[in-house]
């Protein structure tokens, strides 16, 4: 169940660029790493770490920079909201100064069950 600031932060992005996934309404998570990524960021705000709207504005950002990627009708670019997510929460971490971008990966690596695989951004020093 969503508190107050979870319902605000998940409907405040519904509807925009920065929606996310849903399916038959409910927010929807193919991995359980996008599921903790996407709790982490609610947390880390909710908690007074950043502000929603600063993160909400990377998100738009990282997905803007994926959209305007070159790409060749061979090789489009690979598209998963989750990915676009989590760069978004490892700049506005990284800016807020909670944690560096290799604390933050090493954390969600830890987190991560052996079958499931984190984005290869996710590496550390990337």
């Amino acid at each position: 169940m969503f508190t107050r600031f979870e319902e605000y932060a998940a409907a405040s992005m519904l509807g925009d660029t920065d929606s996310p996934p849903r399916l038959d309404g409910k927010l929807f998570f193919t991995n359980r790493w996008e599921r903790d990524v996407f709790g982490l960021a609610l947390s880390l705000s909710k908690a007074g770490y950043f502000e929603w709207e600063d993160f909400r504005q990377s998100l738009i950002a990282s997905i803007a920079r994926w959209e305007n990627a070159p790409a060749d009708c061979e090789n489009p670019p690979h598209w998963d909201y989750y990915e676009r997510f989590l760069e978004a929460l490892l700049n506005v971490v990284e800016a807020s100064g909670v944690l560096t971008r290799d604390e933050l990966s090493r954390v969600l690596i830890a987190r991560r069950p052996v079958e499931s695989h984190l984005p290869v951004s996710l590496a550390p020093g990337m």
